[in-house]
């Protein structure tokens, strides 16, 4: 006997998705083409996508890395950016010739499963577009490959063009051959720093020095080495005041000894960030998977068992977005290899399995932690007021510690002006989401991206809370830019048209505002269909 069903509830809302995949793999760096190879020699049925290229307007908006404006015009011809995508990355080619389906220029803008809040979903979907047009597609099994991003903190002048991310520079330096950089600032003296800086000198790029507000270098001894065979300086006890910039974008970065003393300015046209990256899970967070933060793995990643299965049956993450690591190919073959397994015995819910390993493993790797505050500490005591906290948004770091909306908004609320992060710290732990509503840091473009980490240090640092203990704040679809127009692109069902102003059933919802308070408010609620608006 079939169930009753209410036309104004949620069920049957839902498009159906286009397509469907046994195993969908989201990223094609080197942990996701290694699952796929490894995947489909195990007879899986593969689809792998990944959002690069990214069209140059979408590497304007720094995603999904933190390119600031370095990136010279070939960034515009599609099809020599695919082409050298391909030639960086031969497990590409690799991944074809094994029957993977490989689609680039695809990006997942959004991923849906049951959970706590949605039981309506007949299976879980990802949502994705390749620029034309969106759609739905469904999974028997997803991998989460997505990498890191560039770990942002600011500084004056942060969003003048030419102040970008190691990883940003890295990819177009190495990935794309469409760097426009010709004079470079590091900031940071790790292997990533160190890395950055002898990429761009085997290539006949000035690195000026390497910025390190610490006294000793933090690099390996091999690395140390080799910028020492080459002449590369490191400025040690220093730190950034601000970025000097003109029409052009930067033209120097101006410095301070952490312990007090005279200025210096470097002339460059480019300041890399490179004091760490940060696991990618935006599409983990979409999902409701469980996370926890560690700092050996670069902050807050998914809670996963040894093999990479997330809280979420049929969701697995592998790579650096489950914690940056070295042997990210490694593990992910062993991820392919439990995803084969599951698709024969699916596994129970990960709550089940406690006492399985299946919380983040620990990792040989050190605590990211207090260099990353260490930095943090020192851009808070040297930095101006205006610093910017948000660069979208254009909250000034004295804004964010305010607790007040940007300039641009005019707010001239007393109470407002009464209130600040310690007042607030007064009723409760600070949290990221909070802030975000009070003073619109976070909202903008680049959905936090480039200011998601310094947010939670400053709140941690002003607050004297762990790191740790600061939440994350939250993630929700679409986890990149999205016109609505491609949204449009998904075909919308009888279903999701019937009822659709009163999907919850809620009977008073669409009273009109002008008869609030009338003899005809009551008319309208005592009507057959009372309160719709389609009454």
């Amino acid at each position: 006997m079939d169930r009753p069903t209410d036309p104004s509830a949620i069920d049957n809302k839902f498009p159906p998705p286009e397509e469907h995949a046994q195993l969908l793999i989201i990223g094609a760096g080197p942990a996701g083409l290694a699952a796929a190879i490894e995947a489909a020699g195990l007879g899986l049925g593969v689809v792998v996508i990944d959002e690069n290229p990214v069209p140059a307007a979408m590497m304007g908006l720094d995603v999904p890395l933190f390119y600031g404006q370095r990136m010279n015009p070939a960034v515009q011809e599609e099809a020599r950016m695919v082409e050298r995508l391909v030639a960086a990355t031969p497990a590409i080619e690799a991944a074809f010739d094994a029957g993977v389906d490989v689609r680039l220029g695809v990006t997942a803008w959004g991923a849906f499963a049951n959970g706590p809040a949605l039981h309506a979903m007949r299976q879980n979907v990802v949502g994705l577009t390749d620029g034309a047009k969106s759609w739905l597609c469904s999974f028997d099994a997803l991998i989460l490959a997505t990498g890191a991003r560039d770990l942002v903190l600011g500084f004056e002048g942060i969003g003048q063009p030419g102040v970008m991310g190691a990883r940003a520079l890295h990819s177009l330096l190495t990935r794309y051959d469409a760097f426009d950089g010709k004079q470079v600032t590091i900031l940071g003296s790790t292997d990533l720093a160190a890395e950055t800086a002898l990429a761009l000198t085997d290539r006949g790029i000035e690195v000026t020095a390497l910025i390190e507000i610490l006294p000793t270098p933090q690099a390996s001894p091999e690395n140390l080495a080799a910028l020492a065979a080459q002449g590369t300086k490191i400025l040690t006890s220093t730190t950034i005041l601000k970025a000097e910039s003109d029409a052009t974008g930067i033209t120097a970065a101006v410095l301070a000894p952490t312990t007090g003393g005279a200025q210096t300015r470097i002339p460059c046209d480019t300041i890399c960030l490179a004091i760490g990256a940060v696991p990618a899970i935006e599409l983990a967070g979409a999902l409701n998977c469980r996370l926890t933060f560690s700092g050996e793995k670069g902050g807050h990643v998914p809670v996963t068992d040894a093999a990479g299965a997330t809280s979420i049956p049929g969701i697995f993450a592998t790579g650096d977005c489950a914690g940056l690591t070295e042997n990210a190919e490694s593990q992910a073959r062993q991820t392919a290899l439990a995803v084969a397994a599951y698709l024969k015995t699916p596994l129970p819910p990960l709550r089940e399995r406690e006492g399985e390993g299946s919380h983040p493993a620990a990792s040989p790797a050190p605590d990211t932690t207090p260099y990353r505050q260490a930095w943090m500490r020192a851009l808070l005591q040297t930095g101006a007021p205006q610093t910017p906290a948000c660069i979208c948004e254009e909250v000034s770091r004295s804004e964010l510690l305010g607790i007040r909306p940007p300039a641009y908004l005019n707010c001239t609320s007393n109470k407002i002006a009464a209130r600040d992060a310690k007042t607030l710290q007064n009723d409760g732990p600070l949290n990221p989401d909070q802030i975000k509503r009070l003073t619109r840091a976070g909202m903008g473009l680049c959905q936090g991206r480039r200011c998601r980490e310094q947010i939670a240090l400053t709140l941690a640092e002003t607050s004297e809370t762990p790191l740790a203990k600061i939440p994350l704040a939250s993630y929700r679809a679409p986890v990149r830019p999205l016109p609505l127009s491609l949204l449009a692109t998904i075909a919308e069902t009888p279903g999701m048209a019937a009822h659709w102003d009163v999907w919850f059933g809620i009977r008073t919802q669409w009273i009109p505002y002008h008869v609030i308070g009338t003899p005809e408010e009551k008319a309208l609620i005592e009507a057959e269909d009372g309160g719709y608006l389609h009454a």
